[in-house]
């Protein structure tokens, strides 16, 4: 069964933001060595998560784990996102669709906090 990956990000009327969502789904493709990674985009910009959903059927898609990308628990995480799936399982009946976990609370964020700050730090000649 062929399996894509969906990040679901929120979007940004900025367009660097939308291409680092997709910079990230590129890095996430090479990691995992999944075919198909694409990227949608709740709000702001296309593709929007029904679009993003399409485009993993049309690359031949059986079923699909939707990601969050998305930092906290939000109303987004906690309703909107699966109402787009439930609205998705209307058109594709016999696709198999599931939510991941959003990114939360994770070692890696604080260790990045942490290079970020040192950089800045450094930056700012503050050392």
């Amino acid at each position: 069964m062929k399996t894509a990956i969906l990040m679901m990000a929120h979007g940004s009327r900025i367009a660097e933001a939308n291409d680092a969502a997709r910079e990230v789904a590129a890095m996430v493709q090479e990691m995992t060595g999944f075919e198909i990674v694409e990227v949608s985009f709740r709000e702001l910009h296309e593709p929007n998560i029904q679009q993003g959903i399409d485009t993993c059927v049309a690359r031949g898609a059986e079923r699909i784990l939707l990601m969050p990308y998305f930092l906290f628990m939000g109303a987004h995480v906690q309703h909107d996102l699966p109402e787009e799936i439930e609205e998705a399982k209307k058109r594709h009946p016999s696709l198999v669709m599931e939510m991941g976990g959003h990114l939360g609370v994770h070692r890696k964020l604080a260790e990045i906090e942490a290079e970020r700050i040192g950089e800045s730090i450094k930056r700012l000649g503050w050392n």
